[in-house]
C-alpha cells in the first residue's frame, strides 16, 4: 500500500516539476542544489567535500551524493518512460517496461556504494607528479546509498534471455555525448551476461525516495563492486546479444593505458580500495591535546578487514577502531595528540581478500583507480 499511495496518479500530479519537465538549461548540468560547503563542482560533475560542517553517516542523503554527468541531467516523466529491451540474445523478440511495471515487480533493498573510475585521479598528478586526463576528483566521488529497485536478472528472464546470450548492454536517456566535435551517441556500457544476471539491481528508490533526477530517474542500474561507469543512469534500453558488445565506454575509455599496460588498454571493471579522512586538507589542529581523526576506507571486493594509520609520514602506524555498520564502506577512528609543526596523515585498508594499499598507483594516462596511499597535510599550533 504505501508504494501505490507514494507512486499514484494523484502523487504523480502533486510532483509535476519533478516528474514531467523534460528541459534543461544549457549551462546547469546538475539540478540539485550545490552548496560549496558541502560539495566542489568539476565542470558537469560535483564532488562530495569530506571536510563538510555536515558530516555524513553510514548512508549519504541524495542532497550529498557526488553526481557525475557526461551532459547535463534530463528531466523525465515516469509516466511515458519506458525500458526497451532488445537483441538477439532474447527469444521471441523485444520487451517493455513501464514504471507501473517496475513497481509491480518483485524488488529487493540494498545498501552498495558507487564510485567514479576516476576518483582520486588527482593525486597522481599532486602526489606522484604524472599528468593524466579528465576530471580531477580526489576522494570524493563515491557515496553509499540504500538502494531499491528490481534485480535486473528478473526483468531479462522475463524477457526471455537465452542460454546462449554472451552480453547486455545497458543505456542512458540522458543527451549525447559529444567530444572533440565527435558524437559518441548515448552513455552505454556492456555487462557481461554473468554478471547482470548475479547481483546488478534495476533501481527506482534511493534512500527511501524516488530517484533524484541527478541520480537517475526514473531509474538506473546498481552494479555492486563495479566501477561508476556500470551504473547506467536514466535507463532507457538494454540490449541482450549472443555476441560480444562493444562501445566507447569499453574500447576508448575506462581502460587502462600507459607502459605498463597493453597497447590496446586493460578494461577495467572493479573497484579497488581506497582510504579518506574527514577532515580538511591542511587543516590545522591545536597541538597538545587530544583529537579523534574521523575516515573511512572501501574497497570494490566487497569489505574492509582492516584500517591502520600514521600520523607521522609512515614511521610507524596504529590500527584504527571500526565505527557504524560496515555496509558499502567502513568508517573508522584513531585518538592523536598532536606535537606544534607540520605532520603528513596516511591511512591504509586492507580488504577480505588481503589486497592493501600500495605506496604508489601504477600509472595509466586517464587516471584510473589511484588506490595508493593518500598523504594528507595538517599542522599543529
Amino acid at each position: 500500500m504505501r508504494r501505490r499511495a507514494l507512486f499514484g496518479p494523484a502523487a504523480v500530479a502533486a510532483t509535476d516539476p519533478l516528474w514531467t519537465r523534460t528541459a534543461f538549461a544549457a549551462d546547469n548540468a546538475i539540478v540539485k542544489p550545490l552548496p560549496p560547503e558541502n560539495f566542489t563542482v568539476l565542470g558537469t560533475n560535483a564532488e562530495m567535500r569530506w571536510d563538510s560542517p555536515e558530516p555524513v553517516g553510514d548512508i549519504v542523503p541524495a542532497s550529498r551524493f557526488f553526481v557525475h554527468n557526461h551532459t547535463a541531467t534530463p528531466r523525465l516523466d515516469a509516466r511515458t518512460w519506458r525500458l526497451s529491451i532488445v537483441g538477439d540474445g532474447l527469444r521471441g523478440g523485444p520487451d517493455t517496461v513501464t514504471y507501473d511495471d517496475l513497481l509491480r515487480l518483485p524488488s529487493q533493498t540494498r545498501v552498495e556504494a558507487i564510485e567514479c573510475a576516476g576518483n582520486g585521479r588527482a593525486f597522481f598528478t599532486s602526489q606522484q607528479g604524472q599528468a593524466v586526463e579528465g576530471t580531477a576528483w580526489r576522494l570524493g566521488g563515491i557515496g553509499v546509498a540504500r538502494w531499491r529497485g528490481v534485480p535486473l536478472s528478473v526483468l531479462l528472464h522475463r524477457a526471455g534471455i537465452t542460454r546462449d546470450a554472451v552480453d547486455v548492454l545497458p543505456e542512458g536517456l540522458d543527451d549525447d555525448y559529444v567530444t572533440g566535435g565527435v558524437n559518441l551517441g548515448r552513455v552505454r556500457r556492456p555487462l557481461p551476461v554473468h554478471k547482470a544476471l548475479d547481483d546488478v539491481l534495476v533501481a527506482y528508490e534511493m534512500n527511501g525516495e524516488p530517484l533524484p533526477p541527478d541520480h537517475g530517474f526514473p531509474a538506473r542500474l546498481v552494479v555492486p563492486g563495479w566501477i561508476g561507469i556500470a551504473n547506467i543512469k536514466w535507463l532507457g534500453r538494454i540490449e541482450v546479444s549472443r555476441s560480444p558488445l562493444r562501445s566507447p565506454w569499453n574500447t576508448e575509455y575506462y581502460r587502462l593505458y600507459g607502459p605498463d599496460h597493453p597497447a590496446d588498454g586493460q578494461l577495467i571493471t572493479r573497484q579497488n580500495t581506497k582510504s579518506a579522512f574527514e577532515l580538511p586538507w591542511g587543516a590545522t589542529l591545536e597541538a597538545g591535546r587530544d583529537h579523534v581523526l574521523r575516515g573511512r576506507s572501501w574497497s570494490g571486493t566487497g569489505g574492509v578487514s582492516r584500517v591502520e594509520v600514521s600520523t607521522d609520514d609512515g614511521r610507524t602506524w596504529r590500527r584504527a577502531s571500526f565505527v557504524g555498520s560496515g555496509r558499502g564502506w567502513q568508517r573508522w577512528t584513531v585518538r592523536w595528540r598532536p606535537g606544534p609543526g607540520e605532520h603528513v596523515l596516511l591511512a591504509r585498508a586492507v580488504d577480505r581478500h588481503g589486497v592493501g594499499q600500495p605506496e604508489a598507483e601504477p600509472y595509466n594516462t586517464q587516471g584510473y583507480l589511484f588506490g595508493a596511499v593518500v598523504r594528507h597535510p595538517v599542522s599543529a599550533w
